[in-house]
């Protein structure tokens, strides 16, 4: 079974991939933290799945669990779903020995880590993502967060799980949308810093979701590693660490003005990079034909590559929030050719007449 290390000194975690993990959570749960009682969080698309699996496997470890299932979707990222679920874990007694468990996607792992990093000041959390954006991406790393009106992840932490355990066959049940979901987010460890992972996926894309599941523990290790890699070396987000935003800003903003119901975060990151790499190359930043080398792709995946009707003016000020600026200083994360990135300081004037792209 492949393990990854996310070293951070004394709170040096393993993430654990491999198909069938799911029903190992309990033995892992007991040899990591011993006999403790456990709180899954999970939504209502995941519980019918796996949510027994995971019980029974917590229970056949003698671990005491209790679980709670939220509604699904980003709007479950919010303050009000936080106070409910600081709510569930008075109401169950857990205690700062004990741990959280999320169970799901993102919004769940997002939203959970926080509700663990502030409850009690801090109780222990467990990633089990069940997504393909969550198990490249969000679960690694540390940052947990919900949503203002205002704007995506603008009240979070950097918590850092006990563990994570990716097994990839919850990956079957997801549906297209969800596939896709993550495939932006795969995509992007490929332009930012991975040529040879952006090669797999071009071999891949042409036989579809079937193809790319066939390599899918290839795929798996290469963004882990890859995220693993730089949280090691920016914890904090304060340099190299900002270059997995590639494509953010550009994604956030859409969420942010279609109010999270219109693209899925993946599919916006997708289109945050399409529209981030043709600015660049238009204003000789980049190589000559990467947008095109990266638009071949995403075409291939399926990815919107179009922007909604938001007016540029709205999506400007939305991308004024973004959580990389620094006072009047916007850091955007752009690519130089496929497999290298870099981050450049500018303003919210960079992106004037992105909506022509």
């Amino acid at each position: 079974m492949p393990m990854i290390t996310v070293p951070l000194g004394e709170r040096t975690y393993p993430i654990h991939i491999g198909s069938g993990l799911l029903d190992c959570l309990g033995a892992h749960v007991l040899e990591a933290l011993g006999e403790i009682s456990v709180a899954v969080v999970t939504d209502d698309n995941v519980a019918p799945l796996y949510l027994e699996r995971a019980m029974k496997s917590l229970e056949a470890a003698g671990l005491r669990a209790c679980s709670i299932v939220l509604p699904h979707g980003e709007q479950t990222k919010c303050l009000e779903q936080l106070a409910n679920l600081y709510g569930f874990l008075c109401e169950h007694r857990i205690t700062r020995k004990d741990a959280v468990i999320a169970l799901g996607g993102g919004v769940i792992g997002d939203l959970t880590g926080l509700a663990a990093a502030t409850f009690l000041r801090g109780v222990r959390f467990i990633q089990v993502p069940t997504t393909l954006l969550a198990q490249v991406d969000s679960s690694v790393g540390g940052k947990v967060a919900v949503d203002l009106p205002q704007g995506k992840n603008l009240v979070g932490a950097f918590y850092q799980p006990e563990f994570v355990l990716v097994d990839p066959d919850t990956l079957n049940t997801l549906t297209d949308e969800f596939w896709r979901d993550g495939l932006g987010e795969v995509v992007k460890y490929g332009c930012i810093g991975d040529a040879e992972l952006f090669a797999l996926l071009e071999t891949c894309a042409p036989g579809g979701r079937a193809a790319l599941m066939a390599r899918i523990d290839e795929i798996l290790l290469h963004c882990i590693q890859a995220k693993a890699d730089v949280v090691a070396q920016d914890e904090r987000d304060t340099g190299l660490r900002m270059t997995l935003n590639f494509g953010h800003t550009i994604a956030h903003a859409v969420e942010t003005c279609q109010h999270y119901t219109g693209l899925r975060h993946g599919e916006a990151v997708a289109l945050g990079m399409h529209v981030m790499t043709r600015l660049t190359e238009a204003k000789g930043m980049t190589e000559p034909g990467t947008a095109d080398r990266l638009d071949a792709l995403l075409s291939r995946l399926d990815m919107p590559m179009q922007l909604p009707q938001i007016p540029e003016t709205e999506l400007i000020a939305a991308m004024g929030m973004d959580k990389k600026a620094a006072g009047k200083t916007l850091r955007v994360i752009g690519i130089r050719r496929i497999g290298e990135c870099y981050i450049h300081p500018t303003d919210t004037a960079f992106f004037t007449g992105m909506t022509e792209n």
